[in-house]
Parts: structure tokens; C-alpha cells; sequence
């Protein structure tokens, strides 16, 4: 017999969650209670657990995303017709959306189950009989409708995907930006061995980036430091957050802090000082023998003149190469600059459909609007 239930709090999952879990830190209940304790405003998390025989065989982690006009669109100066637009394409996606994964975080962190104990079929028809109930425990107890549900990220040969059943659900596949990860070779033994195999002229950008530091320092931030910086870290985070045309959340302000609270030396936070001053950060999950990029923030004036961003890259990188991850995922955005330091790219994509079936019909194209592919040089920094 096959059944789910649904938990809408970390603490209530079973012991037997992180042991169906164990290749993803970040389906761990460690994270997801760190994730719970530093949510979004508008994210509310729920835990699916599917049983066979009363044995836990299958996970899924879903968000309610309470998606709004002033959440979608930072304020930036457009014209009266691109404001209208906005509206328009709000009607589309605004309202209340279900997730299956982790908005605030790249890649496939959303499901996963036991593959001799279900097939992809029994997964998913379980799964979406739980969205079903969610949907209409939502209804009861919010007052909310669901317009949208969402399955994301999944790379290309995913062994998640069953693109039969996405079909049959009349879910729309759609491509968005890939994933940029950076393999560690294996002779990588120190960052100098990583700086040694680029080609000459990324080997004198990355000398001119560490040279235009000029007395910047970069410092492990630990939990009374992040205490300290809160609010400095949440204002440089939105330096950069802010910068973006379209988003869907804003982290709280204590965002930082509480994840270290939760995942210790798991999580980590790299501040950039600058005669004392808090001028940039960056922060890092582990997770096996990934490292995972996080949010980032800096200060605007000392981005371009000190290249903190690039920096930022090149020290993920070396603290990969030191602490023997296999692999540096930085995640979407910034494609080329990324690439300069020896990311590939990893296409991905995602299914989703809207409730209402004439907007089903065209939330495809709304969505692909809305994030259009960006042309973009790669590089090869390696030769």
C-alpha cells in the first residue's frame, strides 16, 4: 500500500527522512529546519513523505510562494508601456504558487525516493495526490487558491524526469538559464595548481583581480560575527538582489545568521573588510562533495573598482580545491564571468502549469518572456 503524509513543520519529519535523504544535504532535516527558521516572508514550507508498507520510500519538499506585484518587479525606471506590461504578465503569475523544491536555491533539491521500492509512476502519481490535498488544505485553512504548481530544477538527463506522466499532467516543460559548475580536476592539489593551468592571459586576470583587492581582506565569519553584521550583510545582499528586474523573494534579515545557527561549519561566510569595514561577502553550503555557492552581497562602490565579484569566484574555487570538494556549482546568473574561471555551463529546465486552463495555455510563453535566453560568450580559461 502506497500513501503519503503531509508535514508542515521540520521538526515533525521522521528520523528516517535524512537516511532516504543521504546524498543531498540540503534535503536533510538539518537544512530544511534552518530553511524553516529563515524562510521568506512569502514561503511557506510543507514535507511530503511517501510510505510503502508503512516504510518511508520517497521525499518531496513543496513551497507555497505567496507571489506578488512588488515581489516580481524591484523598482527600477521603465516606461508606461513596459509598467503595463508588468501588470498584464502579473495577472499570469501573481497569486499563490506551489513549488515542488527550493526557490531560493538552484538545482534539484526538491524530491528524491527509493527506485526499488517505487517506480517513477508510483512517485509521482502519490506526489501529485498530495499537491491535490495541499491545494485544498490551502483553500481551507488560507483562504488561498493555488494558480500555479511548479516542479524545478532538473538537468537534461535527470533520472527524476518521467516526461510521460509531466505530459499527462499537462505540465509545460520550460528551459531557464543554466546551472555553471566548475568539475576540480584531480591534479588541483592548491589554488596555485588551479591558477597554474589557466592559459596566460587568465592567469595575468587573475594576478590584475587579486592586485585591485588593494587591502581588502577576506575573513571566515563565524556565528557572533554574523551576529554582529546582520544588518551590514542584509543591506549588501540587497545591493545586489535589488539589482535584478524580476525576483520572487526577499531572504529576512536574519537569514544569514540562523542558517549558521542550524548548519554550523555546513554553512559558511566569507566577509571582505576593508580598514575594518564590512564591504562584501559570500557564502557557501556543503553538501557531499559539492559546494554549493550561495547568496552574495557587496558594497556597490568597491564592486567594479576592486573586482570583488570576480575575487568572490576565485576564492570559492580555491576554497574548493582546499577543503577537496569534486565539484564548485555556482549556479545561474553571470554566465560568462563565471565561465572565466572555469564553470560550464549545464542547461536545465523546469515543468509547471497554471490551474486555469486558458492561462495554462499561454503561461509558457509568459514565463519564457520573462526569462529570456541570454546570449552570452562562453569562455576557456583552461585553453
Amino acid at each position: 500500500m502506497i500513501y503519503h503524509k503531509i508535514y508542515t513543520s521540520a521538526a515533525a519529519i521522521p528520523e528516517s527522512w535524512d537516511g532516504l535523504a543521504l546524498g543531498d544535504t540540503l534535503l536533510q532535516r538539518p537544512y530544511l529546519k534552518a530553511l524553516e527558521a529563515a524562510a521568506p516572508q512569502n514561503i511557506s514550507l510543507y514535507f511530503v513523505g511517501i510510505f510503502k508498507n508503512e516504510i518511508l520510500v520517497g521525499l518531496a519538499v513543496i513551497q507555497r510562494v505567496e507571489l506578488y506585484l512588488k515581489d516580481m518587479f524591484r523598482d527600477h525606471k521603465v516606461s508606461c508601456f513596459k509598467t503595463l506590461l508588468k501588470d498584464l504578465i502579473s495577472k499570469v503569475l501573481k497569486g499563490n504558487v506551489l513549488v515542488v523544491g527550493n526557490l531560493t536555491h538552484t538545482g534539484q533539491h526538491g524530491m528524491h525516493f527509493n527506485t526499488k521500492q517505487l517506480s517513477h509512476s508510483e512517485f509521482y502519481t502519490a506526489l501529485f495526490k498530495a499537491i491535490a490535498k495541499l491545494k485544498l488544505q490551502i483553500a481551507e485553512v488560507h483562504r488561498k487558491t493555488i494558480r500555479i504548481v511548479m516542479l524545478k530544477d532538473f538537468f537534461q538527463n535527470d533520472g527524476l524526469l518521467h516526461p510521460d506522466f509531466f505530459q499527462k499532467e499537462a505540465l509545460h516543460k520550460v528551459s531557464v538559464q543554466p546551472n555553471m559548475v566548475m568539475p576540480i580536476r584531480g591534479d588541483w592539489h592548491t589554488p596555485a595548481a588551479y591558477v597554474a593551468a589557466m592559459t596566460k592571459k587568465y592567469r595575468t586576470r587573475y594576478k590584475r583581480a587579486k592586485k585591485k583587492l588593494n587591502g581588502i581582506t577576506c575573513q571566515d565569519m563565524d556565528l557572533n560575527a554574523i551576529k554582529t553584521h546582520t544588518k551590514r550583510l542584509h543591506h549588501l545582499y540587497l545591493n545586489v538582489s535589488n539589482t535584478a528586474t524580476f525576483n520572487t523573494f526577499i531572504l529576512p534579515e536574519h537569514h544569514f545568521y540562523m542558517y549558521k545557527l542550524h548548519l554550523k561549519d555546513a554553512f559558511k561566510v566569507f566577509g571582505y573588510y576593508l580598514k575594518g569595514e564590512l564591504v562584501g561577502f559570500f557564502t557557501l553550503i556543503g553538501n557531499g562533495k559539492t559546494l554549493e555557492t550561495y547568496f552574495l552581497g557587496y558594497a556597490t562602490a568597491h564592486q567594479h573598482t576592486n573586482q570583488l565579484y570576480l575575487n568572490m569566484l576565485y576564492d570559492m574555487a580555491a576554497y574548493a580545491i582546499e577543503h577537496g570538494f569534486s565539484s564548485v556549482v555556482y549556479a545561474r546568473t553571470a554566465m560568462e564571468i563565471k565561465s572565466s574561471v572555469g564553470a560550464q555551463a549545464e542547461p536545465m529546465q523546469l515543468y509547471m502549469k497554471h490551474t486555469n486552463r486558458v492561462l495554462n495555455g499561454i503561461l509558457k510563453y509568459v514565463f519564457k518572456f520573462m526569462n529570456p535566453q541570454k546570449e552570452w560568450q562562453e569562455r576557456h580559461p583552461f585553453g
